[in-house]
Formats: structure tokens, sequence, C-alpha cells
């Protein structure tokens, strides 16, 4: 494993107990951070933060929930340290059904969780990182967000909306020194796949060049390197990881 620095600095990383979020947790602490999981699974996030060890804490964090966010980043930062690093990695795919077919219901909190939940979370933490002039923020896309995945609408233009967001905040925060990126990552082995008929899948790996799925600990070695000082230019950019599929 190459060795990002990131030692002194502090990471929330939403969506952290499990699957990509808790796996960039993991090369974030290996990297010398201290990071702070958020998540609404209270059992999970439990058995994260205590496989990830002292650089660990977490809190129980509900992304819809903007004045509950706002507390989550002051506790942070009181009891942590100064957030100078943000991985937004919480989600939901939502329904897998044609455009026809889906419930209203259910578009709306898809689009809620993961585009507007996005929006709380970035909104939370960008006025203490303009006041220090300093951060580090990768929101987590998709493939889907690029190109759209047929009976999967709501996740993939909410992962579209994350896109444009990331572009926005990139560049109104460029001066500050901070970064705004976004990852787009193909299908992973993570437990979303279990919201999915194996038809789908089937679709989404065939399109993959290289023949496989993605694995969590790729996505964590490049966000590490996003949310570090290295990356001292790059902003309001898309990064690639879908294998070869989408290289736009």
């Amino acid at each position: 494993m190459n060795q990002i620095d990131l030692h002194g600095q502090v990471a929330v990383v939403t969506g952290g107990a499990q699957g990509l979020g808790f796996a960039i947790a993991q090369r974030l602490v290996d990297s010398g951070a201290r990071v702070s999981l958020w998540d609404v699974d209270a059992d999970r996030l439990s058995q994260a933060t205590l496989a990830l060890g002292a650089a660990a804490s977490s809190m129980v964090v509900d992304i819809t929930d903007y004045p509950g966010l706002v507390q989550a980043h002051a506790a942070a930062e009181r009891e942590i340290g100064p957030v100078s690093i943000l991985v937004n990695s919480a989600g939901i795919a939502g329904s897998n059904t044609s455009v026809e077919d889906y419930d209203p219901e259910e578009w709306r909190r898809v689009v809620e969780i993961n585009l507007n939940g996005t929006f709380y979370v970035n909104k939370a933490v960008i006025t203490a990182m303009k006041a220090r002039n300093y951060g580090r923020i990768v929101n987590i896309a998709s493939v889907a967000g690029k190109e759209g995945n047929p009976n999967l609408s709501a996740y993939s233009a909410a992962k579209a909306g994350v896109i444009g967001l990331t572009k926005s905040l990139g560049k109104e925060l460029a001066r500050f020194d901070i970064a705004v990126n976004a990852i787009t990552p193909a299908t992973a082995r993570t437990r979303i796949l279990d919201t999915l008929t194996p038809e789908f899948i089937d679709y989404m790996l065939v399109r993959i060049p290289r023949g496989r799925l993605l694995e969590v600990d790729e996505a964590a070695a490049m966000v590490a390197w996003l949310v570090s000082k290295d990356n001292s230019f790059t902003t309001a950019s898309v990064f690639d990881l879908s294998g070869g599929r989408t290289t736009y």
C-alpha cells in the first residue's frame, strides 16, 4: 500500500459503518487521520468503530436531518478537532424498477438521501473549512450519474445531481484551498448488491471492460489521495472508478 500522509487531519465519513465508507475510513486511519464515522445503523457503527481502533469515533447521524448534522459537526470539532476532510458515502440504491412503475414516495426518499443528504452534509461543514482556509471533500457519485441505468432512475438522477453539486461547490470554494471532488464508482462488492436483482447485477458487470466488480479498497486508495494535501490544485472534478466503462 502506498502511504498517504494524513497525520494531523480529522475526517468525517458518512455511511462509514460498512461498504465503501468503512473501507475509506480504514484507509484514512491507516494514513494517520482521526476519523468520525457518521451512520444511521447504530449496531454496525459500533462494530466499525471498534474495528478501526483508537483513531476512530462515531455518531449516529441521519444525513437528511440538517440541524442534526450541524450539531454532529460541532460535536466532532469539539471532541476530536477541526474537521479538514469530508467523505460523503452514505446512500441507497432504491427500487429496481421502471420509471413507469416507480413509486413517487420512493423517488423522493432516494433523492432526499442521495442528493439532498449530500447537500446538507456539505453545507454543514464548509463554513468552518472556509474560516480555516483549508479542506478536502469527496462526494461519492456513481457511473449511473454519468450515463443512467435502466430501472434505477431515482438513483441515477440523484447521483447526476451529486456530480453537478460537486462541480458548483468546487468552483465556489476554489480560492479557499478547499478541494471538492467526486468519484464515480462502478458496482462494488457491498451490501447495496442485496437490493438489486441478479439480472441487473449481470447487466452492470458485462459493461465493465475490466471484467469484474470494483473492490472497495481500490476506491479507498483514490479517495486517500484526493483528501490529501498533495491534491492541491484539482477541484470541481469527477474521477472515474468504472473499470473502463465510463471514461469521460
